[in-house]
């Protein structure tokens, strides 16, 4: 009998769906925040969109979903807190770095976390062809950051900050789907999204400006935030669900590819300026991240109940 596991439930399933939502949901959200200027309000209606939607679903039996108890709601709180600071320092550092240069920044974090991987989750540190697929990555960055705008960073504190707490949300998340059990991915994108959403609402109702521009918006601006929550339940769920089949180094390649696709589509549909050694710069990247193969398990891990498939390239064919 064939133990051949279902499409559905396969790392390429994950990571295609992840990258599709990712992508997608950049262009949803740039288009909602220009309908509606109330940024904060629109990350709560995806954060507490997406637990309504799954607690629906549930409740019309479509899904298996955990109900709220105290202490998984203790173990995913820091999930929840380590997200909203990890989207408070990013928007500080941009304040600080262009844009490329905190792509920089960004594509040196899997060889930390291929590290942190090493020490704290059970995996073996990269072969020599993935960790140069790493400095690839790093280099591509480095000569799309270069090309097309100087490297500039005009106060580190925020970024130093930002990649702690960066390298803390891929080690620590993966670490959750290891060691919390859970009826199914549903519960961990129930979990979060709602714990995560609280924090959010003080937010928006005591911002007087986002309250008055959501006192008139129209019907296309509601549509908007109404396309970027539906996203925003698959982005969590294919999230968690590569989180769960991958190693933290590899998701966050994973979430590093999507990086460069999203730089892609701005390039084509906003940004005309991009030169042909720039763009020559992500495609490297990308093919860089197409030869990355996550690290085995060591026969002594402790903190893990991967199922994923050891040795094969990370992204789908």
């Amino acid at each position: 009998m064939s133990d051949t596991k279902p499409f559905y439930s396969t790392s390429p399933f994950a990571v295609g769906g992840y990258m599709l939502c990712s992508a997608t949901l950049l262009i949803s959200n740039k288009y909602a925040v220009y309908k509606v200027a109330a940024p904060s309000f629109i990350l709560f209606s995806q954060l507490m969109g997406t637990a309504v939607v799954v607690k629906a679903f549930e409740a019309a039996g479509k899904i298996e979903c955990d109900s709220l108890e105290k202490e998984k709601s203790k173990q995913f709180l820091p999930v929840a807190l380590i997200f909203l600071a990890t989207i408070y320092t990013n928007i500080k550092s941009l304040q600080h770095a262009n844009v490329e240069t905190f792509m920089v920044f960004r594509f040196s974090t899997p060889i930390v976390i291929s590290v942190a991987d090493y020490l704290f989750l059970g995996r073996k540190l990269p072969s020599p062809r993935s960790w140069a697929c790493l400095l690839a990555l790093l280099v591509g960055a480095l000569g799309y950051a270069n090309n097309d705008s100087a490297f500039e960073v005009k106060g580190y504190t925020f970024c130093a900050v930002w990649y702690c707490i960066f390298c803390l949300d891929q080690i620590y998340l993966k670490h959750v789907t290891n060691t919390v059990k859970m009826k199914s991915n549903w519960g961990r994108v129930f979990y979060s999204n709602f714990l995560a959403s609280i924090p959010m609402l003080f937010a928006f109702v005591f911002d007087k400006d986002e309250l008055a521009a959501l006192k008139n918006i129209s019907a296309s601006a509601a549509t908007a935030v109404f396309v970027s929550v539906a996203l925003g339940v698959g982005m969590s769920y294919f999230a968690w669900m590569a989180r769960s089949l991958l190693s933290a180094a590899s998701f966050t390649v994973v979430g590093n590819t999507c990086k460069v696709l999203t730089i892609g589509i701005n390039v084509m549909l906003w940004d005309k300026h991009a030169s042909p050694f720039g763009i020559g710069c992500l495609l490297f990247c990308l093919g860089a991240a197409y030869f990355y193969k996550q690290a085995p398990m060591r026969a002594d891990a402790k903190d893990s109940d991967d199922t994923a498939e050891d040795g094969k390239p990370l992204l789908p064919k």
